[in-house]
């Protein structure tokens, strides 16, 4: 068994601690009052400084301490984070990723000016505190408290953990003078001691000005191993002014006024008050149990392609038993087939990933290119619990970047623009996810001017992809968009203008066997909604045969079944069905696969669709349902584009799957070319 290298897993913790701080920020920008937001921030860059400091990465320890202390006056709340402030931060979080995934590539000028632009941000405003006049000394000697008193109790097991208590109260006396008392009451028989548990607690005072935050980040990484009561000096005073004890003499550097309470007893160290701050939330570790545990990916797609060939095995053995007549094996056949079916649902789910993870990222696009463009921008999304195989959310993130940043830059207009037609300022972009049967649908929509049709067929036209005055409707002339090379941009800039982004989109989704549908409106925005499956590992499909071979048909794809009529066949001219009024254009498989020899009596047609397109595919028999395990085709079948993969039957045998968005390409090109002919 093959161990991570502890630098990667620092490298996949930071790469969640940055998603949590790049968020902060983000929402600070909105709501720059939150507290909240201020302390999720510094956790997790302090988490970042102690963690890179433990691996090696010294640079990220000392840029980030750096990047704290000049961020420290918004931490006590003396300045609010102005937009200014928190685009320098994120460039600040960008470094420091730069230093730990790409080192030789981080320049350390360009760390000197980011911190140069923090205090510079921050140092102006820092001094200008409201303050009653004539006064000169410091805020914080009134406002704080004189000092703490602690009470530490941790898990017996913290030391098993690499934990190590006493370094913990070096720590904490780096904060200022300390008394500490331990307390040995729990400390068991030396017979019934185990050397590597922890039975000792510590009262511990502390002589110092800091606030608690400044003590919660002694303890950020034991938090959860134990139980932590704080209560200021002041409070513990009045609670048993009787039981102080002088301390002179044990702590000489300890201020005059609160020493007497240093040596206050363990009763009177936790009052009839409630105390501040109280850590009871975290259990024992064996009554927390284990929430979530880290799986490297590989091991998940490895664990997939067994469950695969376990499938396929088992539709063997249930052709096997079909074709018998012990019902003993029958049964034993049914039994491993739900088993089967169990397992894959339960691998399934383990790889479906929340996509959330991956709208979480936009935000800072949608934030960086409103800034650049000078355009106010909302970014909504919604349904991020919707869940979508990790393969699949992998694939997704550059064709949702393009079309984010097409909506923002070609949808969203100017501010002038949006007044002169009586909208608001801010344009709006939605990024929306949600579940429909075996798809889920991805939705970017913005409220900009929608698609300029004219602009788009001109360019058509004068790219020669179509001839001047066809007649096409709407939806046709915006499937240009996704044309290579097609592009409506006056003039090419680091955004648009190239022609490219919308290709890439196509060629994504249609690889990961979606769709896309396009809809827009003069004055009011776009849609775009990508449909996609659930996963690429395994499907339901419909098994058909054509001639001697097997094929798959994709089953989210088919709409219904129909027996092709006597009159379907003798119309070999006019490839159309009607199906309840409606006429749907058909293929006949025999002729696209080239297959040998006459068809059989009764062909049946099957009825597929994509976003609002109709197609039949006419087949000699339909079989049924059938688990699909995918298979990819070898680079030797790239060009065989109506084929997306394949699969392996029950008998041994393979059976190819179709493309089901290729065949509807295939027939709409055909359907055209027949209009034309009758039109001549």
């Amino acid at each position: 068994m093959s161990s991570m290298d502890p630098t990667e897993i620092f490298r996949q913790e930071a790469s969640e601690l940055f998603e949590t701080l790049e968020g902060a920020l983000l929402d600070l920008g909105l709501r720059p009052d939150d507290r909240e937001l201020v302390d999720s921030a510094f956790r997790a860059l302090h988490t970042i400084k102690g963690s890179g400091a433990m691996f090696g990465f010294d640079k990220v320890a000392a840029f980030t301490h750096e990047f704290e202390t000049a961020f420290e006056l918004v931490r006590k709340g003396e300045i609010k984070p102005t937009q200014e402030l928190i685009a320098v931060a994120l460039a600040a979080k960008d470094y420091i990723r730069a230093l730990i995934e790409a080192p030789d590539s981080a320049d350390p000028i360009i760390g000197d000016a980011i911190l140069d632009d923090l205090k510079r941000f921050v140092s102006p405003l820092g001094p200008v505190l409201p303050a009653e006049p004539g006064v000169e000394t410091p805020v914080v000697s009134e406002s704080r408290p004189a000092g703490w008193q602690l009470r530490l109790e941790f898990e017996s097991h913290i030391l098993r953990n690499g934990s190590n208590p006493l370094d913990l109260l070096d720590d904490l006396c780096k904060l200022g003078p300390c008394f500490v008392v331990p307390l040995t009451d729990g400390v068991p028989l030396l017979d019934e001691l185990e050397p590597e548990d922890c039975y000792l607690k510590w009262d511990v005072t502390l002589h110092s000005g800091c606030d608690k935050a400044a003590i919660d980040d002694v303890f950020m990484f034991v938090q959860d191993e134990m139980k932590l009561t704080l209560v200021p000096l002041a409070q513990v005073e009045r609670a048993a002014p009787a039981l102080a004890m002088p301390v002179a003499e044990v702590e000489p550097a300890a201020p005059p006024a609160p020493a007497p309470a240093a040596a206050v007893s363990p009763a009177a160290a936790e009052p009839s008050t409630p105390p501040e701050r109280k850590r009871e939330e975290p259990k024992r570790a064996e009554e927390r149990g284990i929430a979530t545990v880290r799986v490297q990916a590989e091991r998940l797609d490895e664990l997939m392609d067994r469950v695969g060939e376990l499938v396929i095995a088992q539709a063997r053995l249930s052709q096997l038993a079909a074709a018998g007549s012990d019902l003993s094996i029958k049964m034993i056949a049914e039994e491993i087939e739900r088993l089967a079916a169990s397992l894959r649902d339960t691998t399934m789910g383990a790889r479906m990933v929340p996509i959330g993870s991956l709208f979480g990222r936009f935000r800072r696009l949608v934030h960086d290119l409103s800034r650049d463009l000078g355009k106010p921008v909302e970014f909504v999304t919604s349904g991020e619990d919707t869940e979508l195989d990790k393969t699949m959310i992998e694939c997704l993130a550059d064709p949702l970047v393009h079309l984010i940043r097409n909506a923002i830059d070609h949808g969203i207009e100017d501010s002038e623009t949006r007044a002169t037609a009586g909208k608001t300022e801010k344009g709006r972009i939605e990024l929306q996810a949600i579940h429909s049967g075996a798809q889920v649908l991805v939705t970017v929509r913005d409220n900009g001017g929608g698609l300029n049709t004219a602009r788009i067929r001109a360019k058509a036209e004068e790219q020669g992809l179509i001839a001047p005055g066809a007649a096409m409707s709407d939806h046709e002339i915006h499937q240009f968009l996704f044309h290579p090379g097609f592009s409506t941009a006056q003039t090419i800039s680091a955004l648009s203008g190239r022609g490219v982004g919308m290709d890439v989109v196509k060629r994504t989704i249609e690889n990961m066997r979606g769709s896309i549908d396009l809809s827009t409106k003069a004055g009011e925005g776009t849609c775009v909604t990508l449909r996609l499956p659930l996963t690429l590992a395994i499907i339901e499909g419909l098994l058909i045969r054509v001639g001697e071979g097997r094929y798959i048909i994709p089953l989210p794809a088919v709409e219904e079944c129909v027996e092709l009529t006597a009159e379907d066949e003798r119309s070999r001219g006019r490839n159309f069905l009607n199906v309840r009024g409606n006429l749907v254009p058909f293929l006949r498989l025999r002729e696209i696969l080239d297959v040998s020899g006459s068809p059989g009596q009764h062909q049946k047609t099957i009825i597929i669709s994509t976003g609002e397109t109709r197609v039949g595919l006419v087949a000699d028999q339909i079989i049924g349902n059938h688990q699909t395990v995918i298979k990819s085709l070898s680079k030797l079948h790239s060009d065989v584009t109506i084929f997306s993969g394949a699969t392996i039957l029950g008998d041994g045998s393979a059976a190819l799957i179709l493309d089901v968005v290729q065949l509807v390409g295939l027939a709409q090109l055909r359907a055209e070319k027949q209009q034309m002919n009758e039109a001549a």
